[in-house]
């Protein structure tokens, strides 16, 4: 028996494959142990046949190969030993084991061969991994009280008691941690040494732990970080803000936020400097400062930030100017409407008197004046027309010219928005023609 299995073995180290050939989907295979494990075998021949035979060997790493069982056409001849743990059904060479075992990893050979005219010979090597299913992770931290940015060190550690040959992976955010200037691995990469921590190090880790067969992953852990300040500003919800200065009206109440970003959260003191001397006047992070209480048109303030846990601190100033630039704006605006208004009316009752003398002139009762007469005084009465729309043309355009902003409606045509200023079209308001002086 050993010899022929020998012989078999030597068969598939030579292989002899004309007109025959033997395909497996894969060459390594990976199995559950406890569960049934099937190894497919496909074959194909062009050639008569009278005999097919089918043989199974298993190796072991540094062992000679071991006779499972065999077939003859549909015959099994089955090794009496694993007689109930392996299973065939020729003309189908694949083989199915159940259950499998740790003791059956290793190296399965299938050989094939066909009697016709001859004797055709192949064969294939599979190998057979056989694992436990890892089970879900646990990660803890040291220290689990958190630590400070640029002086604190922090460890993570990841075990899975269940499954066999495990690998771990750590995960910040959905994506893999890599090595770094602050980031290190353990040999086996189950433990993260982050040295030292900054802001940048926070975020959702997870360890990912798979071999062969599985993968579980940790539920995710937040290690905390303390850091900060970090870009401390001054907002407001009111006035005009230019670099650190703010433009208040007189009679407004202004709000304003002090705010940087920090771990734990600051805390904010308000200071004001009045003929050098310094005043605190408010804890937290707003300040509210009614205008019309303030006795300086112009007023420093400083806002503090300091984090008891980094003992970090930072500071920045700010200046309030107390303007009545808006009231003055509206004062301009309404009395800029009323001369306006009365150019208007004054020129449409010109023109309107003008119109009305042109129609008393040309139906006056007075038939037996000279033709020529008549024409010189229609032509004086345009010309006085003419007169004084040219007129209201040049007292109306300086007029636009200095009303403020860029008003929509009557004089949108004569200005045009660019940007922030307005450009004037130079156009008339009122047009008038005079007739040909050779009819006159």
């Amino acid at each position: 028996m050993q010899l022929w299995v020998f012989t078999a073995f030597l068969s598939f180290v030579v292989g002899a494959c004309s007109g025959l050939k033997v395909v497996v989907p894969s060459h390594t295979v990976h199995g559950t142990r406890g569960q049934a494990l099937y190894l497919p075998v496909h074959y194909g021949f062009h050639t008569p046949a009278s005999d097919i035979q089918i043989i199974w060997l298993f190796e072991r790493h540094h062992m000679m190969p071991q006779y499972l069982l065999g077939s003859v056409n549909k015959s099994v001849v089955p090794d009496l030993e694993y007689q109930h743990k392996f299973t065939m059904m020729p003309p189908n060479a694949s083989l199915l084991i159940n259950p499998l075992q740790f003791t059956d990893e290793g190296n399965y050979i299938v050989k094939v061969n066909i009697q016709g005219n001859g004797t055709l010979s192949a064969s294939q090597k599979i190998q057979v991994t056989v694992d436990d299913p890892v089970t879900k992770p646990v990660v803890w931290i040291q220290p689990s009280s958190g630590a400070v940015e640029y002086v604190g060190n922090m460890t993570l550690t990841c075990l899975a008691e269940g499954g066999t040959r495990p690998v771990y992976q750590w995960l910040k955010n959905g994506r893999p941690v890599h090595i770094s200037s602050t980031n290190s691995f353990s040999p086996q990469n189950n433990i993260l040494h982050i040295a030292p921590v900054t802001k940048e190090d926070i975020g959702n880790y997870s360890c990912l732990v798979k071999n062969h067969v599985s993968q579980m992953e940790s539920d995710i852990i937040t290690p905390t970080i303390y850091y900060g300040p970090y870009g401390l500003r001054v907002n407001s919800d009111k006035g005009l803000k230019v670099g650190a200065v703010f433009t208040v009206d007189i009679g407004e109440a202004i709000l304003f936020d002090c705010s940087a970003d920090s771990y734990p959260p600051n805390t904010y003191s308000w200071i004001q400097r009045t003929d050098n001397a310094t005043y605190l006047i408010k804890q937290g992070p707003r300040l509210e400062v009614a205008s019309e209480k303030v006795a300086q048109k112009t007023t420093d303030y400083v806002c503090y930030a300091y984090n008891n846990v980094t003992g970090r601190q930072d500071e920045t100033g700010f200046t309030v100017i107390i303007t009545s630039v808006g009231l003055e704006k509206l004062a301009q605006k309404g009395k800029s409407l009323p001369p306006l208004a009365s150019i208007t009316g004054i020129s449409l009752f010109l023109i309107i008197s003008m119109c009305f003398l042109l129609l008393w002139k040309k139906y006056q009762p007075h038939k037996g004046q000279k033709q020529n007469t008549e024409k010189h005084e229609h032509f004086q009465a345009m010309k006085m027309l003419w007169m004084t729309s040219e007129y209201m043309n040049l007292l109306l355009f300086p007029m636009l010219l200095v009303f403020p902003g860029c008003p929509v409606g009557l004089f949108q045509p004569l200005m045009v928005p660019q940007d922030k200023t307005c450009t004037i079209r130079f156009m008339k308001l009122f047009t008038t023609s005079l007739p040909n002086s050779k009819t006159i």
